[in-house]
Protein backbone atom coordinates (compact mmCIF):
# COMPACT_ATOMS: atom_id res chain seq x y z
CA UNK A 1 0.00 0.00 0.00
CA UNK A 2 3.02 2.43 0.86
CA UNK A 3 5.90 2.91 -1.02
CA UNK A 4 9.82 3.13 0.19
CA UNK A 5 9.55 6.79 0.31
CA UNK A 6 6.06 7.14 2.43
CA UNK A 7 7.08 4.28 4.79
CA UNK A 8 10.46 6.37 5.58
CA UNK A 9 8.80 9.46 6.16
CA UNK A 10 5.54 7.40 7.98
CA UNK A 11 8.32 6.12 10.44
CA UNK A 12 9.62 9.19 11.14
CA UNK A 13 6.47 10.66 11.82
CA UNK A 14 5.65 7.96 14.15
CA UNK A 15 8.97 8.45 16.35
CA UNK A 16 7.00 11.02 17.88
CA UNK A 17 4.38 8.41 19.64
CA UNK A 18 4.52 8.32 23.30
CA UNK A 19 1.88 6.70 24.46
CA UNK A 20 0.02 3.17 23.53
CA UNK A 21 -2.74 2.60 21.72
CA UNK A 22 -4.17 -0.01 19.30
CA UNK A 23 -5.30 -0.08 16.24
CA UNK A 24 -8.91 -2.54 15.71
CA UNK A 25 -9.90 -3.49 12.29
CA UNK A 26 -13.54 -5.11 11.33
CA UNK A 27 -12.98 -6.18 8.31
CA UNK A 28 -15.09 -8.45 5.51
CA UNK A 29 -13.34 -10.38 2.29
CA UNK A 30 -13.74 -7.10 -0.17
CA UNK A 31 -10.29 -5.90 -1.75
CA UNK A 32 -10.42 -2.76 0.33
CA UNK A 33 -10.60 -4.94 3.24
CA UNK A 34 -7.10 -6.56 2.18
CA UNK A 35 -5.54 -3.64 1.13
CA UNK A 36 -6.94 -2.10 4.75
CA UNK A 37 -5.21 -4.96 6.54
CA UNK A 38 -2.30 -4.69 4.42
CA UNK A 39 -1.60 -0.77 5.60
CA UNK A 40 -2.77 -1.25 9.13
CA UNK A 41 0.29 -4.34 9.39
CA UNK A 42 2.84 -1.65 8.07
CA UNK A 43 1.64 1.01 10.20
CA UNK A 44 2.20 -1.38 13.43
CA UNK A 45 5.59 -3.00 12.06
CA UNK A 46 6.91 0.58 12.07
CA UNK A 47 6.47 1.15 15.81
CA UNK A 48 5.47 -2.07 17.46
CA UNK A 49 6.11 -1.25 20.59
CA UNK A 50 3.60 1.62 20.81
CA UNK A 51 1.06 0.41 18.28
CA UNK A 52 -0.32 -3.22 18.44
CA UNK A 53 -3.06 -4.12 16.23
CA UNK A 54 -6.27 -6.39 16.42
CA UNK A 55 -8.73 -7.82 13.50
CA UNK A 56 -11.80 -9.21 15.71
CA UNK A 57 -13.31 -6.05 15.36
CA UNK A 58 -17.06 -6.07 15.19
CA UNK A 59 -18.44 -2.49 14.00
CA UNK A 60 -21.21 -2.51 11.72
CA UNK A 61 -19.03 -1.02 9.05
CA UNK A 62 -16.80 -3.18 7.31
CA UNK A 63 -13.85 -2.15 6.31
CA UNK A 64 -12.98 -0.06 9.03
CA UNK A 65 -10.48 0.44 12.17
CA UNK A 66 -10.50 2.27 15.10
CA UNK A 67 -7.76 3.78 17.13
CA UNK A 68 -7.88 3.73 20.80
CA UNK A 69 -5.47 4.55 23.57
CA UNK A 70 -5.19 2.09 26.10
CA UNK A 71 -6.71 3.64 29.34
CA UNK A 72 -8.70 6.15 27.69
CA UNK A 73 -12.21 5.87 26.15
CA UNK A 74 -11.76 8.10 22.75
CA UNK A 75 -14.18 6.62 20.01
CA UNK A 76 -12.27 7.64 16.45
CA UNK A 77 -12.72 5.47 13.28
CA UNK A 78 -12.20 5.18 10.16
CA UNK A 79 -14.31 3.36 7.41
CA UNK A 80 -12.34 2.88 4.27
CA UNK A 81 -8.98 3.51 3.47
CA UNK A 82 -8.06 6.90 4.55
CA UNK A 83 -5.37 7.50 1.35
CA UNK A 84 -5.11 10.31 -1.21
CA UNK A 85 -6.09 13.96 0.63
CA UNK A 86 -6.62 12.09 3.79
CA UNK A 87 -3.21 10.05 4.40
CA UNK A 88 -1.81 13.18 6.32
CA UNK A 89 -5.30 12.80 8.29
CA UNK A 90 -4.50 9.43 9.08
CA UNK A 91 -1.00 10.65 10.11
CA UNK A 92 -2.13 12.87 12.10
CA UNK A 93 -4.83 10.43 14.04
CA UNK A 94 -2.13 8.37 14.93
CA UNK A 95 0.44 11.16 16.30
CA UNK A 96 -2.88 12.15 18.06
CA UNK A 97 -3.96 9.28 19.52
CA UNK A 98 -0.29 8.49 20.80
CA UNK A 99 0.29 11.16 22.60
CA UNK A 100 1.97 13.98 20.36
CA UNK A 101 -0.03 17.42 20.95
CA UNK A 102 -1.70 19.18 18.08
CA UNK A 103 -0.96 22.59 16.68
CA UNK A 104 -4.05 23.82 18.17
CA UNK A 105 -4.34 27.32 20.38
CA UNK A 106 -4.75 26.15 23.57
CA UNK A 107 -7.93 27.71 24.48
CA UNK A 108 -9.71 25.86 21.62
CA UNK A 109 -8.19 22.50 23.33
CA UNK A 110 -9.61 23.78 26.26
CA UNK A 111 -12.96 24.32 24.88
CA UNK A 112 -12.90 21.25 23.30
CA UNK A 113 -12.38 19.23 26.32
CA UNK A 114 -14.90 21.13 28.47
CA UNK A 115 -17.81 20.50 25.55
CA UNK A 116 -20.81 19.11 27.86
CA UNK A 117 -22.97 16.43 25.90
CA UNK A 118 -22.58 13.23 23.45
CA UNK A 119 -21.48 14.08 20.23
CA UNK A 120 -21.79 11.25 17.86
CA UNK A 121 -20.16 12.77 14.40
CA UNK A 122 -20.09 10.86 10.70
CA UNK A 123 -17.96 12.59 8.18
CA UNK A 124 -18.49 11.57 4.62
CA UNK A 125 -15.61 12.29 2.51
CA UNK A 126 -13.65 11.53 -1.10
CA UNK A 127 -10.26 11.11 -1.30
CA UNK A 128 -9.95 13.41 -4.11
CA UNK A 129 -11.27 16.23 -1.61
CA UNK A 130 -8.84 18.75 -1.51
CA UNK A 131 -11.83 20.66 1.24
CA UNK A 132 -12.08 17.25 3.45
CA UNK A 133 -8.65 17.12 5.39
CA UNK A 134 -9.66 20.32 7.38
CA UNK A 135 -13.14 18.71 8.80
CA UNK A 136 -11.63 15.21 8.92
CA UNK A 137 -8.84 16.51 11.17
CA UNK A 138 -11.14 18.60 13.33
CA UNK A 139 -13.67 15.95 13.86
CA UNK A 140 -10.65 13.52 14.69
CA UNK A 141 -8.67 15.66 17.11
CA UNK A 142 -12.27 16.07 19.03
CA UNK A 143 -12.30 12.48 19.17
CA UNK A 144 -9.23 12.50 20.82
CA UNK A 145 -9.51 15.22 22.99
CA UNK A 146 -12.77 14.53 24.70
CA UNK A 147 -13.88 10.81 25.56
CA UNK A 148 -18.07 12.17 25.27
CA UNK A 149 -17.10 12.58 21.03
CA UNK A 150 -17.40 9.92 18.51
CA UNK A 151 -16.21 10.18 15.47
CA UNK A 152 -16.32 7.89 12.07
CA UNK A 153 -14.41 9.19 9.23
CA UNK A 154 -16.66 7.52 5.98
CA UNK A 155 -14.87 7.50 2.92
CA UNK A 156 -17.67 7.61 -0.09
CA UNK A 157 -16.46 5.64 -2.53
CA UNK A 158 -15.94 2.58 -0.35
CA UNK A 159 -20.06 2.70 0.74
CA UNK A 160 -22.09 4.53 -1.92
CA UNK A 161 -25.30 2.42 -0.97
CA UNK A 162 -24.73 4.35 2.38
CA UNK A 163 -24.38 7.53 0.46
CA UNK A 164 -26.78 6.92 -2.25
CA UNK A 165 -29.41 6.20 1.01
CA UNK A 166 -28.20 9.23 3.16
CA UNK A 167 -28.84 11.71 -0.42
CA UNK A 168 -25.42 12.78 0.16
CA UNK A 169 -23.87 15.15 -2.93
CA UNK A 170 -21.72 16.92 -1.75
CA UNK A 171 -18.08 16.63 0.80
CA UNK A 172 -17.11 17.23 3.36
CA UNK A 173 -20.89 16.09 4.94
CA UNK A 174 -21.05 16.22 8.35
CA UNK A 175 -23.56 14.58 10.86
CA UNK A 176 -24.22 14.91 14.21
CA UNK A 177 -26.11 11.97 16.13
CA UNK A 178 -27.95 11.43 12.85
CA UNK A 179 -28.98 14.42 11.65
CA UNK A 180 -27.04 16.50 9.11
CA UNK A 181 -24.70 19.24 10.96
CA UNK A 182 -22.27 20.92 8.68
CA UNK A 183 -21.24 20.94 4.59
CA UNK A 184 -18.48 22.45 3.46
CA UNK A 185 -14.96 23.16 4.96
CA UNK A 186 -14.88 24.11 8.38
CA UNK A 187 -12.29 24.36 10.69
CA UNK A 188 -11.92 23.26 14.04
CA UNK A 189 -12.91 26.43 15.95
CA UNK A 190 -16.18 26.99 13.47
CA UNK A 191 -16.94 23.37 14.84
CA UNK A 192 -16.95 23.83 18.38
CA UNK A 193 -18.29 27.17 18.29
CA UNK A 194 -21.65 26.09 16.82
CA UNK A 195 -21.26 23.35 19.46
CA UNK A 196 -20.41 25.86 22.37
CA UNK A 197 -23.17 29.20 22.14
CA UNK A 198 -21.25 30.66 24.71
CA UNK A 199 -17.92 31.24 22.70
CA UNK A 200 -19.26 33.92 20.81
CA UNK A 201 -19.70 36.09 23.99
CA UNK A 202 -16.71 35.33 26.10
CA UNK A 203 -14.60 36.23 22.60
CA UNK A 204 -16.48 39.41 22.33
CA UNK A 205 -15.47 40.39 25.63
CA UNK A 206 -11.74 39.02 25.14
CA UNK A 207 -12.10 41.50 21.69
CA UNK A 208 -13.36 44.39 23.38
CA UNK A 209 -10.51 44.37 26.30
CA UNK A 210 -7.53 44.04 23.64
CA UNK A 211 -5.60 47.03 22.91
CA UNK A 212 -5.56 49.06 20.10
CA UNK A 213 -2.80 47.51 17.64
CA UNK A 214 -0.51 49.40 15.28
CA UNK A 215 -1.81 47.31 12.27
CA UNK A 216 -5.12 45.17 12.09
CA UNK A 217 -5.16 42.93 9.02
CA UNK A 218 -9.04 42.16 8.23
CA UNK A 219 -8.82 38.38 6.10
CA UNK A 220 -6.09 36.21 6.12
CA UNK A 221 -5.45 35.16 2.65
CA UNK A 222 -2.35 35.55 0.72
CA UNK A 223 -2.71 39.45 0.95
CA UNK A 224 -3.27 39.66 4.53
CA UNK A 225 -0.57 37.20 5.41
CA UNK A 226 1.82 39.13 3.41
CA UNK A 227 0.39 42.52 5.44
CA UNK A 228 1.00 40.48 8.68
CA UNK A 229 4.62 39.35 7.55
CA UNK A 230 5.62 43.13 6.44
CA UNK A 231 3.74 44.20 9.42
CA UNK A 232 5.52 42.32 11.86
CA UNK A 233 8.49 42.69 10.78
CA UNK A 234 8.51 46.23 11.30
CA UNK A 235 8.44 45.34 14.88
CA UNK A 236 4.65 46.96 15.43
CA UNK A 237 1.55 45.78 16.95
CA UNK A 238 0.17 43.53 14.19
CA UNK A 239 -3.29 41.57 14.42
CA UNK A 240 -5.35 39.63 12.44
CA UNK A 241 -9.13 38.69 12.18
CA UNK A 242 -9.94 36.35 9.47
CA UNK A 243 -12.87 33.64 8.62
CA UNK A 244 -10.70 31.47 7.36
CA UNK A 245 -6.81 31.89 7.08
CA UNK A 246 -5.77 30.84 3.82
CA UNK A 247 -8.87 32.27 2.29
CA UNK A 248 -9.68 31.36 -1.71
CA UNK A 249 -6.46 29.30 -1.90
CA UNK A 250 -8.10 26.70 0.50
CA UNK A 251 -10.48 26.05 -2.59
CA UNK A 252 -7.85 25.62 -4.96
CA UNK A 253 -6.30 22.69 -5.70
CA UNK A 254 -3.39 23.23 -8.21
CA UNK A 255 -0.68 25.77 -7.89
CA UNK A 256 1.61 25.97 -10.53
CA UNK A 257 2.26 29.52 -11.06
CA UNK A 258 3.68 31.08 -7.49
CA UNK A 259 7.29 31.74 -8.77
CA UNK A 260 9.87 29.52 -7.12
CA UNK A 261 7.13 26.90 -6.08
CA UNK A 262 7.01 24.97 -8.51
CA UNK A 263 4.00 23.16 -8.05
CA UNK A 264 1.57 22.58 -4.81
CA UNK A 265 -1.89 22.18 -3.57
CA UNK A 266 -3.87 25.40 -2.39
CA UNK A 267 -4.62 23.69 1.34
CA UNK A 268 -0.76 23.00 1.50
CA UNK A 269 -0.16 26.32 0.46
CA UNK A 270 -2.55 28.04 2.57
CA UNK A 271 -0.88 26.15 5.91
CA UNK A 272 2.62 27.09 4.91
CA UNK A 273 1.08 30.93 4.50
CA UNK A 274 -0.10 30.65 8.33
CA UNK A 275 2.91 28.96 9.69
CA UNK A 276 4.65 31.80 8.22
CA UNK A 277 2.54 34.49 9.88
CA UNK A 278 2.96 32.69 12.92
CA UNK A 279 6.67 32.44 13.40
CA UNK A 280 6.66 36.21 14.02
CA UNK A 281 4.70 38.02 16.96
CA UNK A 282 1.30 38.42 15.33
CA UNK A 283 -2.31 38.26 16.54
CA UNK A 284 -4.16 35.29 14.84
CA UNK A 285 -7.76 35.69 15.51
CA UNK A 286 -9.63 32.87 13.15
CA UNK A 287 -13.03 32.02 12.55
CA UNK A 288 -14.01 35.80 13.19
CA UNK A 289 -16.30 37.72 10.87
CA UNK A 290 -16.09 41.71 10.91
CA UNK A 291 -19.47 42.91 10.20
CA UNK A 292 -18.73 47.08 10.37
CA UNK A 293 -15.88 49.37 9.78
CA UNK A 294 -16.06 52.54 11.70
CA UNK A 295 -13.72 55.60 10.83
CA UNK A 296 -11.63 57.39 13.44
CA UNK A 297 -13.66 59.88 14.48
CA UNK A 298 -10.94 62.59 14.53
CA UNK A 299 -7.32 62.32 14.80
CA UNK A 300 -5.41 60.40 16.84
CA UNK A 301 -8.76 58.14 17.69
CA UNK A 302 -8.54 54.73 16.62
CA UNK A 303 -10.27 53.06 13.52
CA UNK A 304 -12.89 50.42 14.81
CA UNK A 305 -13.51 47.03 13.44
CA UNK A 306 -16.75 45.67 14.77
CA UNK A 307 -17.61 41.49 14.69
CA UNK A 308 -20.11 39.38 14.06
CA UNK A 309 -19.26 38.08 17.84
CA UNK A 310 -20.87 41.33 19.31
CA UNK A 311 -16.85 42.11 19.90
CA UNK A 312 -14.78 45.12 18.97
CA UNK A 313 -11.10 45.55 17.87
CA UNK A 314 -9.62 48.95 17.72
CA UNK A 315 -6.45 49.66 15.77
CA UNK A 316 -4.60 53.03 14.61
CA UNK A 317 -4.41 51.79 10.73
CA UNK A 318 -6.37 49.23 9.05
CA UNK A 319 -5.79 47.01 6.06
CA UNK A 320 -8.76 44.98 4.86
CA UNK A 321 -7.73 41.59 2.75
CA UNK A 322 -11.55 40.23 2.47
CA UNK A 323 -10.71 38.32 -0.61
CA UNK A 324 -13.75 37.29 -2.58
CA UNK A 325 -16.09 34.78 -3.14
CA UNK A 326 -17.98 32.49 -5.50
CA UNK A 327 -20.54 34.31 -7.74
CA UNK A 328 -24.19 32.41 -7.57
CA UNK A 329 -26.63 31.99 -10.69
CA UNK A 330 -29.24 33.62 -9.04
CA UNK A 331 -31.72 31.47 -10.57
CA UNK A 332 -34.77 29.90 -9.08
CA UNK A 333 -33.68 26.75 -7.20
CA UNK A 334 -30.13 27.46 -6.93
CA UNK A 335 -30.52 27.44 -2.84
CA UNK A 336 -32.66 25.24 -2.72
CA UNK A 337 -30.65 22.82 -4.13
CA UNK A 338 -27.26 23.54 -3.11
CA UNK A 339 -25.30 20.49 -1.34
CA UNK A 340 -28.17 18.77 -3.40
CA UNK A 341 -26.87 18.42 -7.02
CA UNK A 342 -25.80 22.20 -7.11
CA UNK A 343 -22.01 22.25 -5.74
CA UNK A 344 -19.07 24.72 -6.41
CA UNK A 345 -16.16 22.13 -6.15
CA UNK A 346 -16.00 19.61 -9.03
CA UNK A 347 -12.31 18.38 -7.60
CA UNK A 348 -14.39 17.86 -4.20
CA UNK A 349 -17.41 16.58 -5.34
CA UNK A 350 -17.53 15.03 -8.99
CA UNK A 351 -16.45 11.58 -7.37
CA UNK A 352 -20.02 11.34 -6.04
CA UNK A 353 -21.34 11.95 -9.68
CA UNK A 354 -19.56 8.73 -11.47
CA UNK A 355 -21.48 8.24 -13.88
CA UNK A 356 -23.79 10.81 -14.22
CA UNK A 357 -25.30 13.91 -16.11
CA UNK A 358 -23.93 16.72 -14.92
CA UNK A 359 -23.76 20.45 -16.63
CA UNK A 360 -20.66 23.31 -15.82
CA UNK A 361 -22.00 26.61 -15.79
CA UNK A 362 -19.30 28.96 -17.00
CA UNK A 363 -16.78 29.13 -19.64
CA UNK A 364 -13.63 30.77 -18.70
CA UNK A 365 -10.56 28.46 -17.59
CA UNK A 366 -12.43 27.82 -14.38
CA UNK A 367 -15.11 26.04 -15.70
CA UNK A 368 -13.54 24.56 -18.75
CA UNK A 369 -10.96 23.06 -16.32
CA UNK A 370 -13.83 21.53 -14.72
CA UNK A 371 -15.75 19.82 -17.61
CA UNK A 372 -12.35 18.28 -18.55
CA UNK A 373 -11.76 16.83 -14.97
CA UNK A 374 -15.84 15.90 -14.89
CA UNK A 375 -15.23 14.32 -17.90
CA UNK A 376 -13.19 11.27 -16.80
CA UNK A 377 -15.19 10.75 -14.24
CA UNK A 378 -19.33 11.08 -15.18
CA UNK A 379 -21.33 9.99 -17.76
CA UNK A 380 -21.93 13.38 -19.66
CA UNK A 381 -20.81 16.93 -19.45
CA UNK A 382 -22.66 19.72 -20.27
CA UNK A 383 -20.90 23.22 -20.45
CA UNK A 384 -23.21 26.00 -20.99
CA UNK A 385 -21.61 29.96 -21.44
CA UNK A 386 -23.27 32.91 -21.50
CA UNK A 387 -21.45 34.78 -23.86
CA UNK A 388 -21.05 34.00 -28.16
CA UNK A 389 -17.85 32.36 -27.18
CA UNK A 390 -15.98 30.39 -24.36
CA UNK A 391 -13.21 32.84 -22.81
CA UNK A 392 -10.86 30.04 -21.61
CA UNK A 393 -7.15 29.66 -22.75
CA UNK A 394 -6.83 28.01 -26.34
CA UNK A 395 -4.91 25.02 -25.21
CA UNK A 396 -7.88 24.46 -22.64
CA UNK A 397 -10.56 24.51 -24.99
CA UNK A 398 -8.34 22.21 -27.82
CA UNK A 399 -8.85 19.48 -24.80
CA UNK A 400 -12.13 19.77 -24.40
CA UNK A 401 -13.19 19.51 -27.85
CA UNK A 402 -11.23 16.34 -27.81
CA UNK A 403 -13.75 14.56 -25.09
CA UNK A 404 -16.26 12.96 -26.30
CA UNK A 405 -18.70 12.79 -23.35
CA UNK A 406 -18.54 17.07 -23.37
CA UNK A 407 -21.16 19.16 -25.16
CA UNK A 408 -20.60 22.59 -25.42
CA UNK A 409 -23.69 25.57 -25.27
CA UNK A 410 -23.25 28.67 -25.96
CA UNK A 411 -25.04 31.87 -25.89
CA UNK A 412 -27.19 30.25 -23.05
CA UNK A 413 -28.45 31.51 -20.08
CA UNK A 414 -29.26 29.29 -16.94
CA UNK A 415 -32.89 30.22 -16.06
CA UNK A 416 -33.74 27.32 -13.43
CA UNK A 417 -32.69 24.47 -11.49
CA UNK A 418 -35.13 21.80 -11.21
CA UNK A 419 -35.49 19.02 -8.49
CA UNK A 420 -37.72 16.42 -6.71
CA UNK A 421 -37.72 18.15 -3.46
CA UNK A 422 -34.40 16.15 -2.42
CA UNK A 423 -31.99 16.47 -5.22
CA UNK A 424 -31.76 17.80 -8.64
CA UNK A 425 -33.20 16.46 -11.52
CA UNK A 426 -32.79 18.81 -14.37
CA UNK A 427 -31.82 22.64 -15.35
CA UNK A 428 -33.93 24.83 -17.42
CA UNK A 429 -31.62 27.29 -19.88
CA UNK A 430 -32.67 29.51 -22.70
CA UNK A 431 -31.11 30.13 -26.17
CA UNK A 432 -30.03 34.09 -26.38
CA UNK A 433 -30.49 33.54 -30.07
CA UNK A 434 -33.46 32.33 -31.04
CA UNK A 435 -35.45 32.53 -27.43
CA UNK A 436 -35.96 29.29 -27.19
CA UNK A 437 -36.13 27.23 -23.45
CA UNK A 438 -34.78 24.00 -23.13
CA UNK A 439 -34.74 21.73 -20.38
CA UNK A 440 -31.49 19.48 -19.90
CA UNK A 441 -32.43 16.03 -17.97
CA UNK A 442 -29.31 15.68 -15.40
CA UNK A 443 -27.88 14.82 -11.84
CA UNK A 444 -25.32 17.49 -10.79
CA UNK A 445 -24.94 20.88 -11.94
CA UNK A 446 -21.28 22.59 -11.08
CA UNK A 447 -21.23 26.22 -11.07
CA UNK A 448 -17.69 28.08 -12.22
CA UNK A 449 -18.93 31.88 -13.15
CA UNK A 450 -16.31 33.97 -11.57
CA UNK A 451 -15.76 36.06 -7.99
CA UNK A 452 -17.26 38.78 -5.87
CA UNK A 453 -15.42 40.78 -3.64
CA UNK A 454 -16.31 40.25 -0.10
CA UNK A 455 -16.99 44.36 0.49
CA UNK A 456 -21.09 44.42 1.82
CA UNK A 457 -20.09 45.41 4.82
CA UNK A 458 -18.04 48.46 3.66
CA UNK A 459 -20.80 50.00 1.71
CA UNK A 460 -20.82 53.46 2.51
CA UNK A 461 -17.93 53.65 4.30
CA UNK A 462 -14.87 53.27 1.57
CA UNK A 463 -15.13 54.02 -1.76
CA UNK A 464 -16.23 51.14 -4.05
CA UNK A 465 -16.04 50.51 -7.61
CA UNK A 466 -19.29 49.95 -9.70
CA UNK A 467 -18.48 46.54 -9.18
CA UNK A 468 -18.19 46.41 -5.58
CA UNK A 469 -13.77 46.31 -5.10
CA UNK A 470 -12.54 48.51 -2.93
CA UNK A 471 -10.86 51.59 -4.92
CA UNK A 472 -6.60 52.29 -3.58
CA UNK A 473 -4.33 54.59 -5.24
CA UNK A 474 -0.70 53.37 -5.64
CA UNK A 475 0.12 53.23 -2.35
CA UNK A 476 -3.09 50.64 -1.53
CA UNK A 477 -4.21 53.31 0.63
CA UNK A 478 -8.46 53.71 0.62
CA UNK A 479 -10.83 56.71 0.41
CA UNK A 480 -10.60 56.47 4.23
CA UNK A 481 -7.17 57.69 6.60
CA UNK A 482 -5.59 54.91 7.95
CA UNK A 483 -7.58 52.31 6.15
CA UNK A 484 -5.67 50.44 3.28
CA UNK A 485 -6.50 47.60 0.99
CA UNK A 486 -5.10 44.61 -0.83
CA UNK A 487 -5.49 41.66 -3.25
CA UNK A 488 -8.62 40.36 -4.79
CA UNK A 489 -11.00 42.73 -2.71
CA UNK A 490 -9.64 45.57 -4.73
CA UNK A 491 -9.48 47.48 -8.08
CA UNK A 492 -6.12 46.05 -8.79
CA UNK A 493 -6.47 43.75 -11.82
CA UNK A 494 -5.66 40.44 -12.61
CA UNK A 495 -6.44 38.41 -9.62
CA UNK A 496 -3.51 36.11 -8.71
CA UNK A 497 -2.03 35.14 -5.69
CA UNK A 498 1.17 36.20 -6.60
CA UNK A 499 -0.32 39.48 -7.58
CA UNK A 500 -2.84 39.62 -3.74
CA UNK A 501 0.60 39.34 -1.76
CA UNK A 502 2.61 41.83 -3.58
CA UNK A 503 -0.34 43.74 -2.99
CA UNK A 504 -0.26 42.68 1.05
CA UNK A 505 3.48 44.02 1.45
CA UNK A 506 2.79 47.12 -0.19
CA UNK A 507 -0.07 47.56 1.88
CA UNK A 508 1.66 46.71 5.21
CA UNK A 509 4.33 49.18 3.81
CA UNK A 510 1.79 52.06 3.26
CA UNK A 511 0.47 51.68 6.57
CA UNK A 512 3.84 51.71 8.77
CA UNK A 513 4.61 54.81 5.70
CA UNK A 514 1.18 56.48 7.71
CA UNK A 515 1.88 55.72 10.92
CA UNK A 516 5.08 57.10 10.87
CA UNK A 517 4.14 60.33 9.57
CA UNK A 518 1.20 60.93 11.56
CA UNK A 519 1.75 63.30 14.58
CA UNK A 520 1.53 61.86 17.94
CA UNK A 521 -1.41 63.25 19.85
CA UNK A 522 -0.75 63.86 23.03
Amino acid sequence: MLDDQLKTQLSAYLERVTQPFELVASLDDSDTARDMLQLLQTIQSLRADKISLRTDGTDERKPSFSLQRLGSHNQLRFAGLPLGHEFTSLVLALLWTGGHPPKVEQDVIEQIQALDGDYNFEVYMSLSCHNCPDVVQAASLMAVLNPRVKTTIIEGGAFQDEVTRRGIMAVPMVYLNGEVFASGRMTVEEIVAKLDTGAAARDAVKFDAKAPYDVLIVGGGPAGAAAAVYSARKGIRTGVVTERFGGQTLDTLGIENFISVKETEGPKFAAALEEHVRAYDVDIMNAQRAEQLVPAAQPGEPILVKLANGGTLKAKTVILSTGARWRNMNVPGENEYRTKGVTYCPHCDGPLFKGKRTAVIGGGNSGVEAAIDLAGIVDHVTLLEFAPELKADAVLQKKLASLPNVTVLTNAQTTEVQGDGSKVTGLRYKDRVSGAEQLLPLEGIFVQIGLLPNTDFLKGTVELSKHGEIVVDTHARTSVPGVFAAGDVTTVPFKQIIIAAGEGAKAALGAFDHLIRTPVVA
